[in-house]
């Protein structure tokens, strides 16, 4: 079984766990600070949900679905002869998804403080987590389609 992508997920949790414990130690709930005023902002804020604040207090049922996400994930990792990009978008992503999941089942909500304001949109504020998610799916999205397009270029000739 391969290792690599559970130890960098390990790294990316232990970095998420700091960040959360920082932020909730340093600043009280709903307190801000301008980092770049009108672009971004630390503030610490409580989700009960999940992105977007979907699933609101439905915390029995997120656990649920973690759970599930990573029986899923880790199915597909034993199955599969990974190349050490896709190391660490699954370390990415397993790493984000336990980050979360620790929130939840220890606290009941998750830590969230990164706060942008994007041309005039305020996005909803998430955590270190929330992007080692969503960076770690892009990254096996390109992944996938490279693979599709050398398979299409291999097999025309």
């Amino acid at each position: 079984m391969n290792k690599k992508p559970y130890i960098i997920a390990f790294l990316f949790f232990i970095i998420d766990l700091i960040s959360k414990q920082i932020i909730s130690h340093v600043l009280s709930l709903q307190e801000s600070i301008t980092i770049i005023k009108n672009f971004f902002y630390i503030s610490y804020t409580k989700n009960t949900g999940a992105a977007w604040s979907i699933l609101k207090d439905q915390r029995l049922l997120l656990l649920i679905l973690t759970v599930f996400v990573l029986f899923i994930i880790n199915k597909q990792l034993k199955k599969e002869n990974l190349t050490k990009i896709e190391n660490y978008s699954y370390g990415l992503i397993i790493g984000g998804i336990l980050g979360n999941f620790f929130d939840r089942l220890i606290y009941g909500y998750v830590i969230d403080f990164l706060d942008f304001k994007i041309f005039g949109y305020d996005y909803p504020i998430f955590n270190f987590a929330d992007s080692f998610i969503v960076v770690g799916i892009i990254l096996l999205i390109i992944i996938e389609i490279r693979k599709e397009r050398n398979d299409r270029n291999s097999s025309r000739r």
